[in-house]
């Protein structure tokens, strides 16, 4: 695989996005902050109580945690240390440092390459585990490692890490893009959504509440959190206590917990909801990738479609409008006004759409798909299941496209087009294995 000019040979992602405050304040809350807590505690409780209880799964907790590595000691020496910084220092003028974690993940890839690009200090932090191939994941570090982005192997449920990496360099900013994904997997493996999603999430807050000064958080929620919601387009301002999944309901107590802690500690947090991203790079798990690989090998695939023939549709959004709309949410992020694990003033509260906004049948995915690969697909039209899925996704991007100047400008054609240049480049036509 040959080292391309930009990580998935398109146009680089704009420089840094300068907003204008914007004149609308962000979204109320719905609900009083001790109905808030109290669900939260409850909801939050529960899943421990599953956790805990339940070691005898299909995939158990102990197998869960052996891929992960919480080695801080072998993480020391001066020659490590220089790494570390070195891939941290800011090279441009207005520059930030940012520790971006699932950065060997496909989202992180991209905005990793994209902060690199514009001369910020970037520092990577991947476990690098099998939930799909992890020889994906160490090609796109290989990529990443010739731009200058050095990624620590390493988990963030690894406080002491974590710590090490705060004592070594000063972030302004986190970017939390590591998680388990997957809307299905959750049916066999529950106890790593609680891992990664929620215990993860509370470490590296836990972390960035005590250093000083605190840095800024972004992190990635999910449009999964608006689950069995009829109302379209899905707002931010729609209610989202009805998830489809333990993916979403663990993305959902995410927001909780980071509502508490943004009101216990100061710390400046932006929630991105992600919609159906896809591109160059990709996750293997999702439709579009799996099917082009289906399609090569001559298997039959699935379409899903609703009760009553109902159409099954998905609001897909190309990964650089999704960098595009990262970068946007890390530069517009107020600094965090705690010090010392203490909140000094009320601190910056966000949660955004970050979509397309143009829901495309799913059916119509395959024939675009059919038209680039010059191979007619073997339909198999199945009901759809209830393991999470839901009918449709359909993003309201007002609010972001107002206090981050977010546009999405790749239609499903043309990012379709470029993610099969680059798997027919990566794969060579379907001779290599795409598991």
């Amino acid at each position: 695989m040959s080292q391309m000019k930009h990580i998935d040979n398109t146009p680089s992602t704009p420089g840094k996005c300068k907003m204008e405050k914007s004149p609308y304040s962000r979204p109320r809350l719905h609900y009083s902050l001790a109905k808030l807590t109290f669900w939260s505690l409850v909801f939050i409780g529960s899943i421990f109580f599953f956790f805990f209880r339940s070691p005898s799964s299909s995939s158990p907790v102990p197998s869960d945690l052996s891929r992960r590595s919480l080695r801080t000691s072998s993480y020391s020496g001066p020659a490590w240390e220089k790494r570390v910084r070195a891939s941290a220092k800011i090279r441009s003028r207005n520059g930030i440092s940012v520790l971006v974690t699932g950065a060997a993940g496909f989202v992180g890839t991209h905005v990793s390459a994209a902060l690199k690009r514009r001369g910020d200090g970037v520092l990577g932090l991947d476990n690098f585990n099998d939930y799909y191939d992890p020889s994906l994941k160490r090609a796109r570090q290989a990529l990443l490692d010739r731009t200058g982005v050095y990624i620590v192997d390493g988990d963030i449920n690894d406080v002491a890490l974590l710590k090490k990496l705060f004592d070594i360099v000063p972030f302004t900013h986190v970017m939390h893009l590591a998680a388990q994904a997957g809307v299905r997997y959750a049916m066999e493996n529950p106890s790593s959504y609680v891992h990664s999603n929620i215990a993860g999430l509370v470490s590296v807050l836990e972390v960035c509440k005590s250093v000083n000064p605190q840095p800024a958080i972004v992190w990635a929620s999910s449009s999964s959190v608006y689950g069995l919601n009829t109302k379209v387009p899905f707002s931010e301002r729609d209610r989202t206590d009805h998830p489809a999944s333990l993916y979403a309901a663990t993305k959902k107590a995410g927001e909780e917990i980071a509502h508490t802690y943004n009101h216990i500690y100061g710390l400046s947090l932006t929630g991105l909801r992600f919609f159906t991203v896809y591109g160059p790079w990709g996750r293997p798990d999702m439709a579009y990738f799996f099917f082009t690989r289906d399609i090569l090998k001559g298997k039959s695939i699935s379409i899903f479609e609703a009760a009553n023939h109902g159409t099954v549709a998905r609001d897909f959004t190309y990964i650089d409008d999704i960098v595009k709309g990262c970068l946007a949410a890390l530069d517009t992020a107020e600094k965090s006004t705690g010090s010392g694990g203490k909140k000094k003033g009320p601190a910056q509260l966000r949660v955004y759409n970050l979509g397309n906004t143009s829901p495309v049948p799913v059916s119509n995915l395959v024939s675009i798909l059919e038209r680039l690969l010059k191979v007619k697909a073997k339909r198999l039209i199945m009901k759809l299941p209830r393991n999470g899925d839901v009918q449709f996704t359909h993003a309201n991007i007002s609010l972001a496209q107002t206090e981050l100047g977010y546009k999405p400008t790749t239609d499903l054609q043309k990012g379709l087009k470029k993610f099969v240049q680059w798997y027919l480049r990566y794969y060579g036509n379907g001779k290599k294995s795409a598991q």
